[in-house]
């Protein structure tokens, strides 16, 4: 059965390979980004420009070009990554933490709203967190504005989870694992196809009976 996929963050890195991953299992794939590359040009899927998940009226056109009657899963990917230390936090340091919490946690909440009325019973909503905004296995710190951005996605996607399960649409926290990409400056320990790979498992396992975790894509459970 043909499904409808729609990716955020979709130009680069593991949005790009969940892109094709996707593609090759024969489901309809919409790529949003803000910009495409040649790339995701290639791959053949449906592409989606000038999608800024932190601009709601970007998210209103989006709506309306998507055209699905149903969308089966989607995947919440888009994301940044600024380094920073207690040292570097000056007014363009606290600046670069709020776009870090606009994208990676009011992205995935705002593209959720937009995608609602898409969204049915079996649908999945995916958010491609990090592991990073674990309180529990925080023991270096440092990162503040991914860290802290990352707990606050882990916490929308667990009330997501709630307030959709009456509707039979699934929600998971996923952390890819530690990808080389250009986010980390190619630096990681498993290449981005490797982990689209997991991250595809991980989604076929996702249902309301483990609605709300939060996993590493290799399937363990991830601490709070």
């Amino acid at each position: 059965m043909t499904r409808n996929v729609v990716i955020s963050g979709a130009n680069r890195g593991i949005g790009l390979e969940l892109c094709r991953r996707f593609r090759d299992r024969g489901d309809h794939v919409v790529a949003l980004c803000r910009t495409a590359g040649a790339q995701l040009d290639r791959l053949g899927v449906q592409v989606l420009e000038g999608i800024d998940v932190t601009v709601r009226s970007s998210l209103t056109t989006l709506i309306r070009q998507v055209e699905l009657p149903r969308v089966d899963i989607l995947i919440n990917n888009a994301g940044v990554l600024f380094p920073d230390r207690l040292d570097s936090l000056d007014d363009e340091g606290i600046e670069r933490m709020r776009t870090q919490f606009d994208v990676n946690a009011l992205g995935p909440l705002n593209l959720t709203l937009a995608m609602k009325p898409a969204l049915a019973t079996g649908s999945k909503v995916i958010i491609v967190t990090s592991r990073m905004g674990s309180m529990a296995d925080n023991t270096s710190g440092g990162q503040y504005g991914y860290r802290a951005s990352k707990a606050a996605v882990n916490m929308i996607g667990r009330s997501l989870a709630h307030d959709l399960a009456d509707e039979g649409i699934a929600v998971s926290l996923i952390h890819p694992g530690y990808v080389r990409t250009d986010m980390t400056g190619g630096e990681g320990l498993v290449n981005a196809d490797e982990a689209a790979g997991n991250i595809v498992d991980r989604i076929d396992w996702v249902s309301m009976d483990n609605t709300g975790q939060f996993f590493h894509a290799n399937g363990d459970t991830l601490p709070w």
